[in-house]
This record gives C-alpha cells, sequence and structure tokens, in this order.
C-alpha cells in the first residue's frame, strides 16, 4: 500500500462505522478521491468492506458517456490517399462524464454511472476523472472497447472527417443500473445522456417518477434524439438545443416564435421545465406555462466550442439544485459557457462555485 492508502486502511480499521464524508474530512481529501482509494483497496481484497454503510443522500448522479476524445490536425493540404504529417490531442468527452466533471468543480458531490472497456482508455479516463467524481459506479466490460471520437481536421480547422466509436453504450442497460438502485434511490438528482439506449432512459425517468427525484434529460445530438421517451412525465429538466429539438419535434426553428412554440409543445409532453440553447441567441427557457428568452453573455476571443453546452448545463443543474431560482441558474449557465467559449478546455480547469460567482458579477 502507497501512504494514502495505509492512512485509511488505518482509519477504517480504527472505526470502521465512519461515512466516506467523515473519513475525507479527517484525512483532508476530496470525497471522490478517497471512495476511489477505498475502492481499489476492496478489489485488491486488503479490506473486505465496511461493517455498515448508510445512505449517503444530496449526491448527484450522471449516467451516460465517458469517452477519449482525440483531434489530428493536418499539418499541409490534406492529401487522400497517401500519410499526412499530423499533430494530435487527447482529451477526456463524453457529455454525462462532461456534466459530472463541471458539477464536481462546482463543489458538488457527484458520481458517475458508465461502461468502460478494460483497456488503456479506460485508465486514461479513471486518471482525469478521479478527483473530481466519483467512479466506484463504472462497469468493465472485456469484450468491449472504451467509447471514443476521432476527429482529423484540415490546418485551417475544418472537420475533415471524424469517427465515433460509441458501441458500447448499447451495453448501458436497465440491468447494469438496477445494480445501483439502493444508491440511485438516494441521489439529489439524476441526470442521463442519450448515449443510453431508449430502454435504459425509460427505466431510469420511471425510476425518478416513482421516488420524486429531480431527473434531468441532456440529448448528445439530433440523430441521439430516437433515444428519447415520447411521454416527458417524470422529466424535471429537459435540455436541448435546436437540431435536436427539430429532431424531437420534427418541425423546422427559424425564429423566435418558432422557438417558443417548441419549448411550449415539450412542456405540454410532461416535461417540468424546458431550457432550449439557441448558441449566440441565448435560451429560451419555459415552465409553468410561462415561455421567457434569456440573451446570451457577448463573447470575445472565442477559442474552441467543445464543451460550451455541457457546461451550461452543468452551472444551470447546480443553480437550481442548490436552491438558485430558475431565472438566475440560467445566468449561471449562460456564464459558464462563455467562460469555457475563452479556453481550450472541455471544462476549465480553472472552474470553482466561487469563481463562477465572481464571473457572474463582471
Amino acid at each position: 500500500m502507497n501512504e494514502k492508502e495505509k492512512l485509511i486502511f488505518q482509519l477504517i480499521k480504527k472505526n470502521p462505522y465512519l461515512s466516506q464524508q467523515e473519513m475525507a474530512e479527517q484525512l483532508g481529501m476530496s470525497r471522490p478521491a478517497l471512495a476511489n482509494i477505498i475502492s481499489s483497496l476492496i478489489k485488491r481484497g486488503e479490506i473486505l468492506g465496511r461493517a455498515y454503510v448508510l445512505p449517503e443522500k444530496n449526491h448527484i448522479i450522471a449516467i451516460g458517456g465517458a469517452n477519449v476524445d482525440r483531434k489530428f490536425t493536418i499539418e499541409q493540404d490534406v492529401q487522400l490517399g497517401t500519410s499526412n504529417p499530423a499533430s494530435v490531442t487527447e482529451t477526456v468527452g463524453g457529455v454525462a462524464r462532461n456534466i459530472a466533471e463541471n458539477i464536481g468543480r462546482l463543489g458538488n458531490r457527484v458520481s458517475l454511472i458508465t461502461v468502460m472497456g478494460d483497456d488503456h482508455d479506460a485508465i486514461y479516463i479513471e486518471q482525469n476523472c478521479n478527483a473530481t467524481m466519483s467512479l466506484d459506479l463504472v462497469e468493465k466490460l472485456k469484450d468491449y472497447k472504451t467509447g471514443s471520437y476521432t476527429a482529423v481536421l484540415a490546418h485551417s480547422g475544418e472537420l475533415v472527417i471524424s469517427m465515433a466509436n460509441m458501441e458500447i453504450y448499447e451495453q448501458l442497460s436497465p440491468t447494469v443500473l438496477k445494480k445501483y438502485e439502493s444508491i440511485m434511490q438516494n441521489a439529489s438528482c439524476l441526470i442521463i445522456d442519450l448515449n443510453c439506449p431508449l430502454e435504459t432512459v425509460e427505466y431510469v425517468k420511471e425510476f425518478a417518477h416513482e421516488r420524486k427525484i429531480p431527473f434531468a434529460v441532456i440529448p448528445v445530438s439530433s440523430p441521439k434524439m430516437k433515444n428519447m421517451p415520447e411521454d416527458l412525465q417524470g422529466v424535471h429538466y429537459f435540455i436541448c438545443n435546436r437540431d435536436e429539438a427539430e429532431k424531437y419535434l420534427n418541425m423546422n426553428l427559424e425564429k423566435f416564435g418558432h422557438y417558443e412554440k417548441a419549448v411550449k409543445a415539450m412542456l405540454q409532453k410532461g416535461a417540468k421545465y424546458v431550457v432550449l440553447t439557441l448558441g449566440e441567441h441565448g435560451v429560451m427557457a419555459g415552465h409553468d406555462g410561462t415561455v421567457t428568452h434569456y440573451k446570451a453573455i457577448a463573447t470575445k476571443n472565442i477559442v474552441d466550442v467543445t464543451g460550451a453546452g455541457d457546461a451550461f448545463v452543468s452551472a444551470f443543474l447546480h443553480g437550481v439544485l442548490n436552491n438558485e431560482d430558475f431565472k438566475e441558474a440560467i445566468q449561471l449557465g449562460l456564464t459558464n459557457a462563455s467562460k469555457t467559449l475563452q479556453s481550450d478546455k472541455t471544462v476549465r480547469e480553472d472552474l470553482t462555485k466561487e469563481k463562477l460567482l465572481e464571473w457572474r458579477n463582471l
């Protein structure tokens, strides 16, 4: 055992009834980091588990994709049929994972439920996520590769071709989630992305509805709208962009009157809150039959648009789950999206609850 493992081992030996939060506070470390070390000790047989564990409440759970994203940028003019000199960057991604990291950096307790292969990419994701979220509920599947997205860009930044290997998420079934029902039922919010199969989304929707747990659905792309339930009863927060709304409602959205009509249509399907994101045109949001437009924050020096949508979702949910009113939560989301546009990171590494409020008040 390393030094941290020895400290945790001795603390559990001394008092096996301590909660993870109590242990984390005594050791001066984050609860997700401690949880991952305990999980490792259990897997290695150093400890058999804890004597008695009370359910941990006020716990956000994100369900869905965790990928490795790679971008190859060709240094000269693209030449098909031959080798092209290129530079490459590698980052962690996936909508549910991105949201979990944002929410974790904002000081919330969050766990990720996903499926990954037993491979190098899974290790890479774990190394980059341990500090901001718990990975205790991740399933490793030996016969599948961890989800990945690879983009080839011309030196101008234009996309040449992209490839996505997301087959593994078909295995993120209700059977997997049923193992964690005792943990899910104590969640303060369940968040799911549409990398999950339709049957999984419907299962979590009904699970949350029966137990009155706030439930948020976040699409991944317009093609993934095939995994969206027709009935939105039980969906607390449905947050989508214009393309996704067009696909879901089978209607063209070209002006503000259309956006308002779309939000009302999704509210009529049963969602309690609907937020339609419109990029530089802000958001159109509705609840209780009222629809309001919120202007985007003017953003200069945009570096990368990747992750801005997930940043909005995360800060908005952080707001509503921490008792901010709906309007203020929207503004927190717009603020985080704007600041993420100015970063080359999918999730800003300097993001904190205090920083978000500071940016909001500028």
